[in-house]
């Protein structure tokens, strides 16, 4: 059994025990044993963490990781200029091995920035060769992974059936779930169409497939007119609605909808900056809050934006507050008393609610004994955190990618003292601007 006693941290447990100024931290193998204001265990690697905030592992619960060699490529596009210069353009001239390059430093950087858990949705697969590659390179990166197979969405060529009008291939999802289910660090998941963009018989399929096989069914719901009016109606009632339905970002729902999948306990994913720099409009954030629950967060798309999850609490967290600001000042004449949303709910929604969405919250999204050794040092002792009066406020308003030190999934070290551990970045990233220059080439971006 391998020890490892982490020592005279901050520790922000999100749990029970709540904020420990002063803690420590042992783990046996992969797992918590004991949280505790002091430990002794003279048989397990010491840490010194004095002058760090030790947070659970953030969960990035909705990312298009097979982007990560066109970053910055779809920074200034509307949603309708995405669909049509990504999944009409770009996306069609991506082999295996661009999906493999770009997943796996894309899953790097996740656990760079801080990110132990990535819910990788993966909708440019358009082989078995396409999904293997992906799937490697989340396993090559050492994150804990949910794997969501999703299918391509180019314009039809003249003769071809319309994807949406292709049920999810099941055979594949079941061909992955054989190979992969079961593993410590990757789940498999399935990205569907659902009654947004897809006919309702392939909603009606891909919701029952998903129920049938135990998986997640996540999909994106707004971005134009639906292609089924009335659909979550229909399934509503025909039974196929339920917890394994996670819903991206939500807009278009009316607020009957969105109460009625609360009640199911249907969960929901936002992409805050994301969903604001493309035009969909404002994240669920409130509305769900109006009724007692609270969004996943996810970056979407590093074709737009970076891979830091902080920063997607933060977006959110101001993007609420300022709509809830300016609520209160239409109906009162003045700024409110005080902030609607704290810094704890934030950070939650980058950890409790991921683990939650991902049905995994049994085993991370908090740090309490018995759980996953799923977790983040930040160095607090820093000029831009110093003084930490709020352990929780420092994390989420003031820390950056420069403050992650070190980081631990299932009990591993992936990244100590500023460096990621056991890889040859060098590399990995000139094999992803190559990728990257061969897939805008193609297309004539540059």
């Amino acid at each position: 059994m391998t020890r490892t006693l982490i020592q005279g941290a901050t520790i922000i447990t999100m749990d029970r025990q709540g904020v420990l100024p002063s803690a420590d931290i042992l783990i046996a193998n992969d797992t918590i044993t004991e949280i505790a204001p002091q430990i002794s265990a003279d048989d397990a690697v010491r840490i010194d963490a004095t002058g760090c905030i030790v947070i659970p592992g953030l969960i990035n619960a909705h990312m298009h990781t097979w982007q990560t060699a066109l970053r910055g490529v779809a920074a200034n596009w509307t949603l309708p200029e995405y669909f049509k210069k990504m999944h009409a353009g770009l996306a069609t001239v991506f082999e295996p091995a661009d999906l493999h390059i770009a997943t796996l430093v894309g899953a790097l950087n996740q656990l760079n920035c801080g990110t132990t858990t990535l819910a990788d949705w993966c909708h440019n697969n358009r082989t078995p060769a396409h999904n293997d590659a992906a799937v490697a390179g989340l396993l090559e990166s050492g994150i804990r992974a949910a794997f969501f197979h999703g299918t391509p969405k180019p314009d039809p060529k003249p003769g071809e059936t319309p994807f949406w009008e292709v049920p999810h291939p099941r055979a594949e999802v079941e061909r992955l779930m054989k190979a992969h289910q079961g593993r410590e660090l990757l789940s498999v998941h399935a990205a569907v169409l659902g009654p947004h963009y897809s006919t309702l018989e392939v909603a009606r399929h891909d919701f029952r497939m998903a129920r049938e096989l135990g998986v997640i069914a996540s999909l994106h719901q707004g971005g134009g007119p639906a292609r089924t009016p009335g659909g979550w109606q229909v399934l509503d009632r025909e039974g196929l609605l339920g917890e394994q339905i996670n819903i991206v970002p939500g807009h278009a729902l009316s607020d009957d909808e969105l109460a009625r999948f609360c009640e199911l306990g249907m969960s929901f994913s936002a992409a805050a900056e994301s969903e604001m720099s493309q035009g969909h409009g404002h994240p669920l954030t409130g509305r769900l809050r109006k009724l007692g629950r609270a969004p996943s967060l996810g970056v979407d798309l590093e074709s737009v934006l970076s891979g830091d999850m902080l920063t997607q609490a933060r977006v959110a967290l101001g993007i609420q507050r300022s709509l809830d600001n300016v609520a209160h000042r239409e109906a009162h004449g003045s700024i409110p008393p005080t902030s609607t949303i704290t810094a704890t709910e934030a950070l939650s929604w980058v950890t409790v609610e991921g683990a939650r969405m991902l049905r995994q919250l049994h085993r991370i999204g908090t740090l309490a004994p018995g759980k996953q050794a799923d977790l983040v040092l930040v160095r607090a002792d820093t000029l831009n955190m110093r003084p930490v009066h709020d352990p929780v406020a420092a994390v989420v308003f003031q820390a950056s990618l420069a403050n992650i030190d070190s980081v631990m999934v299932a009990g591993q070290w992936k990244k100590r003292e500023g460096r990621l551990l056991g890889v040859d970045l060098e590399p990995k990233l000139l094999a992803l601007e190559a990728s990257g220059r061969k897939i805008v080439g193609a297309l004539g971006l540059h």
